[in-house]
């Protein structure tokens, strides 16, 4: 499949048609074009010259690699330059039409509506041949249907604002697109490769695993990879979404479009570019495009029924009047011309596609992956958000949270026995020592105790660090055993330190709750929705988190299948979405209405859910879920205001007062309110 970005694309009707026609191609049949990205996927064996004819029937062209040029500024300069000659004709000749003799006044009418308008007959026209009534055949029967009558003046204006209209069209499509292509543009060109000692530049598509490339002060890293020289902080924005940047030494990962804020590093390569973070990213955000919401299928087809409903409206207006109430047939051909152009369902498509691409655009920007506008269009409408508890609420990670000590040696002693173990709990207890800055000597000897601990001697005696098991050994005093059942009460995992004699202390080791998890429930509760904790954790641990967090209602001891029927439970009674890690809880994440996992860019993550928190926290959950409810509002504001004024428009058909230019600016109107509207989600602002 190959791909071309198509111009002069401003109909999503108009869109569905030409695909229809390029798939009854030789090799056409997959093709696949997106309204709302404005390109076009088909077979590498298709007849791209016959392709280009048929969008060029439609006033659209094909743009090969080698034509990539500002083809969509020249088309709008052009469209532009049509509409102001006419509107300059058209201005004249109402000025000065009592000194003009009758033929130059029509042949001034004539030559702005064809300027104006010859898109829209050439289409019309083929479209009545094929007895096909979309837009462009509903403009084109009022226009000859108006000229027909001698309604010159009228017949012009409309011209001249569908022109307008359409233009104004293609402006607000272009305008969210535009904002998409701006945030895929993060993507780095080339990257300064070091072989054999020797640097080069070179195309980032050339770059393998294990290369080493150098990055300078204000450059973009051109792919996934590990430092191995060089200390500086990196602006991973364009990866997660978070503005501050994050310092990175020797053996941090870093991703392919963050950018280097100072000093120089050298990075190995860990990822070809295709397959990396930021890759990854740009193809999601484009297919999220592509995607179809209920709403804009909907909109489609009752655009399919309400195009023939309108020409038959038409058809009884100007024939009822005239047959049974007396109606003179002129005034009523001409009302019935009228209805054709306020049936123009223009506004209508508009309502969807607009808000769905600045809505997945919005998110994206702040490093949350909407994997399509179905996916966006269901976030607005959960009504429960189930959480995992380890790395989701919490970091994931051992943090020692109490410290009961009896004996001063305690933290000398255990730094001893951890400082060289990779093991995560250590690592928890190392930055406790390390915080207290206690000195502490090297173990002579270590032994694993399995399932209780470790025994090791330091300065020639033995102490032991683990669990209870460790030290059967001893018999506890009731301060010892009092303070043990406080702390496993409290829902924290015990690492004891003694000698052959006595307990030295105790740490209390726990699941560190991220910062943010409180201020997020709060928020959530706040928008109306419930929070509820699943955790495959014992129940003290959970009712721990859950007290911390603040959420509505949580779940211990359980096993992921079990994790799937409390979703099925909750699903009966709302609309629920999972959050977890994407790999422990992928079942979950499936059965859920809506998947959302934790990422900061990893594959799994990726590729699971329906949505992915990049940022690898929970705090822009809230963003994103109250910027799909403005989706979610403004597509329905956009409906009403599009059926509104349309309705509105009909009304005065009753007594006789829809004239033509009444009827485009109803149409108009509805489709510049409708383009504004869904063009204000872009803006960004602090979502309370």
């Amino acid at each position: 499949m190959k791909e071309y970005k198509i111009e002069g694309l401003s109909c999503a009707s108009c869109a569905a048609d030409m695909e229809e026609k390029i798939k009854k191609l030789d090799h056409g049949e997959s093709a696949a074009i997106s309204f709302n990205a404005s390109k076009l996927k088909i077979d590498e064996g298709a007849n791209i010259s016959k392709v280009k004819k048929i969008l060029a029937s439609d006033g659209a062209s094909l743009i090969t690699n080698e034509e990539q040029h500002d083809h969509s500024h020249t088309h709008n300069n052009k469209l532009k330059l049509f509409l102001g000659i006419s509107t300059g004709l058209f201005l004249l000749t109402i000025i000065f039409e009592a000194s003009f003799p009758n033929i130059l006044s029509v042949i001034f009418y004539l030559t702005a509506i064809t300027m104006s308008g010859y898109q829209t007959f050439i289409k019309g026209l083929k479209n009545l041949f094929r007895l096909k009534f979309n837009i462009d055949t509903l403009m084109t029967i009022a226009l000859v249907g108006a000229i027909s009558i001698g309604e010159w003046k009228e017949a012009t204006l409309v011209a001249i604002l569908f022109g307008f209209n359409e233009y104004l069209e293609g402006l607000g499509m272009e305008k969210a697109r535009k904002s998409m292509e701006k945030l895929l543009k993060v993507a780095p060109k080339e990257a300064v490769l070091i072989k054999d000692e020797v640097e080069k530049v070179v195309p980032i598509d050339v770059l393998q695993k294990d290369d080493i490339v150098l990055v300078k002060s204000g450059e973009k890293i051109p792919s996934d990879g590990i430092v191995v020289d060089g200390i500086s902080s990196v602006n991973e924005a364009a990866i997660t979404g978070e503005s501050l940047p994050v310092e990175k030494e020797v053996n941090a990962e870093v991703f392919g479009g963050s950018i280097n804020n100072e000093g120089v590093l050298k990075i190995k390569i860990t990822k070809a570019f295709e397959d990396s973070s930021l890759a990854k990213i740009l193809h999601l955000v484009q297919e999220a495009q592509e995607t179809k919401t209920p709403t804009e299928q909907f909109i489609n087809k009752f655009a399919k029924y309400y195009t023939p409903f309108i020409m038959i409206i038409s058809v009884l207006v100007m024939t009822l009047p005239p047959l049974f109430f007396g109606g003179t047939w002129g005034t009523w051909f001409y009302q019935g011309l009228a209805v054709l152009i306020v049936g123009c369902p223009c506004a209508l498509i508009l309502s969807s596609p607009i808000a769905i691409v600045s809505g997945i655009t919005r998110n994206a920007r702040n490093g949350i992956l909407v994997k399509g506008g179905v996916f966006l269009e269901q976030l607005g409408k959960i009504t429960t958000i189930a959480f995992d508890k380890t790395g989701t609420l919490t970091k994931g990670e051992p943090h020692v949270e109490k410290i009961v000590e009896y004996d001063n040696r305690l933290l000398s002693i255990a730094g001893a026995v951890e400082n060289k173990s990779s093991h995560p709990i250590a690592k928890a207890i190392m930055k406790k020592v390390e915080e207290a800055g206690a000195g502490f000597s090297e173990s002579d000897e270590i032994k694993t105790l399995s399932g209780r601990g470790i025994e090791a001697t330091v300065d020639g005696i033995k102490y032991f660090l683990g669990n209870e098991k460790s030290i059967e050994h001893l018999n506890f005093n009731e301060e010892v055993l009092r303070d043990i059942d406080e702390l496993k009460a409290q829902g924290l995992t015990l690492v004891i330190v003694a000698d052959l004699e006595h307990v030295l202390g105790i740490f209390g080791v726990s699941d560190e709750v991220r910062q943010e998890s409180k201020a997020v429930m709060d928020k959530l509760r706040q928008a109306g929705i419930k929070t509820v904790m699943l955790t495959g954790d014992h129940i003290q641990t959970a009712k721990k988190v859950a007290n911390q967090v603040g959420v509505s209602e949580s779940h211990a001891n359980l096993l992921p299948e079990q994790k799937v029927e409390k979703i099925k439970t909750l699903n009966e009674n709302g609309s629920v979405a999972m959050i977890g890690d994407g790999i422990n809880d992928a079942p979950a994440l499936a059965v859920a209405e809506l998947g959302i996992a934790m990422g900061k860019g990893t594959d799994s993550a990726i590729e699971t859910a329906d949505i992915v928190l990049m940022q690898d926290h929970l705090g822009k959950l809230p963003s994103a879920i109250s910027i799909s409810k403005k989706v979610n509002k403004v597509i329905k504001l956009n409906i009403s205001l599009a059926l509104g004024l349309k309705l509105i428009a009909l009304l005065l058909t009753i007594p006789g007062w829809l004239t033509l230019w009444i009827a485009i600016l109803s149409d108009m109107g509805a489709t510049i309110l409708v383009s504004l509207i869904s063009l204000t989600i872009l803006i960004e602002n602090k979502v309370k």
